[in-house]
Parts: C-alpha cells; structure tokens; sequence
C-alpha cells in the first residue's frame, strides 16, 4: 500500500503507534454509529481495529500533514457488486474525527483517492455510499462530484434502528470532465 499526500494530508498504512489517535476520534458517540459502527469503549477496541486495517491494506490512515495527527481514516476496497460484471470497480468509505468537519478534509482526501483509482488503476467507476440519516457525508459525496444513483431501502442495520442507503458513483469520464472544469 502505498502513501497518498495532498496540500494537508498524507494517507498512509496505518500502524500500532495510532491506537491514541484512533481511540480519540472513534470514541466519540457521532463518528462510529453514521458509519454502522459503535463507538470505541477501549483503546483495545482501537488497537483490533488497526490490527485489522493493517492486514486489509485499503485502508489509509489520514494524518494531517501540519501537526502529524490521526484524524480519520478512508477505505477504497473492490466494490463486489459491480464486480460481477467484469468492470474494474471500487468503493470508498471514510470516518473523520469531528473536530475536523466543516474544513473539506474529507473531500480533500476523497478527490485524492480519486485520482488514485482513475489515474493509477484505471478503474471503470466508483462508487459510495451514505445511511440516509448521515447528511454531512451526503454534502462530501456531492461536492466531489458523484453522482446519485438511487436509495437502497433498508440496506443498513446498527443496533436493531433499518435505515436506508443512498448509493452514488463516479465514473471515469466524469472524472476527466471534472478535471478539465476545475483545473485539477
């Protein structure tokens, strides 16, 4: 896996030195249930979690550049569905420490993996996903330029509450679109 950087950020594999990082943020009751996840108790809890990580290899720590802390994470993994169809597909997801919403950290971070899947890997599409209650992931999909492509009713289940899906992608001609209009 290698290590991605932008202008902040630098997205990196994750190591054991992190647990403290990660337990700050993933304790925290609005990070871990908008993702269909409970939060942290432990920093065991924490510590399994990267153990975890660091054996899947697609998923980055994202640490800020200036101050060298953990404040999140982002994952880009096959996306199995479309896979079936023989197309060279992923899916990202994210967490990030709610002391860093509102700064465009996360679309910093998403626009980087971007580049990544369609530049590097030439992947077809990829595609993401929010609950329909996690409306500051919903401005992130946005803002990144992905494209809605409908609602998985009852797709999602945290601690016995169903909720629904919201299902966006991007694929790569969008991709060179949005380049040329941003400049990017």
């Amino acid at each position: 896996m290698k290590t991605l950087e932008t202008k902040r950020l630098i997205l990196r594999p994750w190591s054991m030195n992190d647990v403290d990082d990660m337990y700050e943020y993933a304790q925290n009751s609005k990070i871990g249930p908008r993702a269909g996840w409970p939060p942290h108790k432990t920093k065991e809890d924490s510590l399994k979690i990267i153990q975890m990580f660091m054996k899947s290899e697609t998923e980055w720590a994202i640490e800020e550049r200036a101050t060298g802390k953990v404040i999140g994470s982002i994952g880009c993994r096959q996306d199995s569905m479309r896979m079936k169809n023989g197309l060279k597909a992923k899916n990202i997801g994210y967490v990030l420490s709610e002391c860093y919403w509102g700064r465009g950290i996360m679309p910093e971070a998403v626009e980087r993996i971007l580049h990544e899947c369609f530049e590097e890997e030439c992947v077809n599409v990829v595609s993401i996903s929010h609950s329909i209650l996690n409306l500051n992931s919903k401005r992130v999909i946005e803002k990144c330029g992905f494209v809605y492509e409908g609602t998985l009713r009852q797709a999602l289940v945290f601690e016995g509450v169903i909720s629904d899906a919201m299902v966006y992608s991007i694929v790569k001609t969008d991709w060179e679109m949005l380049k040329k209009q941003t400049g990017c």
